[in-house]
């Protein structure tokens, strides 16, 4: 069988536009005009010996072969990446104190010590899982160099829009029989205040003029999913770091409100990174940009540096 050897610009381009939900968007991402994005593409096909895109309404989705290929594709840019910053920082050392809201805290925090430590063994990574309250205080404060979080309101000199994700309605992995009716307070299960969804959920409540109560409330995520899978009310999180017991409920089933976008930013203590720092803040935006559930809208003009 003879070896092909996938050009890995064209791997980037295709990467970037399905993340991107657009080719064209793509092209201004990466400095490239459409037709050039396009001949890639179409090289990229070529070289697959099979289609990886197929007609989907006005739109391109992926076929199976497609899927495939870009699983592949995002590996081979990491693994890409992560080799010219080894070689490129190779003396790179020091110390760097990341802050995580929690939901990343499984779904992209392992993925981000793997990466960086591989490349850079020199450098100690403190890392600290925190609500966006927390992770705002101590970035101000100096304790934290950077940090991932839903924004609060917190104004903060040097942050940036990610993107904005989709709140849910979440219950417990079995069907939720009823939703707020007949006057009943829709049970709540929320963190302990302050806290930024607990807020969302009981604002967006009141305006739609349904009864709540606080059915159980808690300071661990850990204690926040128990609760909801043992079926002692609903709360709202996005999809991102969902476990196996809770499951998010479709938009208006059971009578719920719709809810808001939550914005991610990333916060930095100052406006320039040293090159630790700015090299961590690399490899989080790209997993937290992996991680993102589909829909969720992502601010690419701020993220440059990704």
């Amino acid at each position: 069988m003879r070896r092909v050897t996938f050009n890995l610009d064209a791997l980037r381009t295709f990467v970037t536009g399905m993340e991107l939900g657009s080719f064209a968007r793509a092209a201004e991402r990466l400095g490239r005009s459409t037709s050039a994005v396009s001949a890639q593409l179409k090289k990229l096909e070529e070289q697959a010996a099979t289609p990886i895109f197929r007609k989907a309404g006005r739109g391109l989705a992926l076929t199976e072969a497609g899927e495939t290929m870009l699983g592949y594709a995002r590996r081979l840019i990491e693994l890409n990446d992560e080799a010219s910053s080894a070689i490129r920082d190779v003396e790179l050392e020091g110390w760097v104190r990341l802050g995580l809201q929690e939901d990343f805290g499984e779904a992209v925090l392992p993925e981000v010590l793997g990466r960086f430590a591989r490349a850079h063994p020199r450098v100690r990574i403190e890392a600290r899982i925190g609500r966006s309250h927390e992770l705002a205080e101590r970035i101000l404060s100096g304790s934290l160099d950077i940090a991932l979080a839903w924004h609060d309101g917190t104004t903060l000199p040097y942050s940036r829009h990610v993107a904005d994700v989709q709140a849910r309605w979440i219950g417990p992995a079995k069907p939720v029989a009823a939703g707020p009716r007949d006057g009943e307070a829709l049970p709540l299960v929320v963190f302990e205040a302050p806290c930024l969804l607990r807020t969302v959920a009981t604002e967006t409540l009141d305006q739609a003029g349904l009864a709540w109560r606080m059915a159980f409330s808690s300071p661990s995520l850990g204690g926040i999913w128990a609760a909801v899978a043992a079926g002692l009310g609903l709360t709202i999180r996005t999809d991102i770091g969902l476990p196996a017991n809770v499951r998010a409920i479709a938009p208006g089933a059971l009578g719920l409100p719709a809810l808001p976008k939550m914005a991610l930013h990333l916060h930095r203590r100052d406006a320039e990174l040293d090159p630790v720092a700015a090299r961590l803040a690399d490899i989080l935006l790209q997993a937290a940009m992996e991680a993102l559930p589909e829909g969720a809208e992502m601010k690419e003009k701020l993220l440059s540096a990704a």
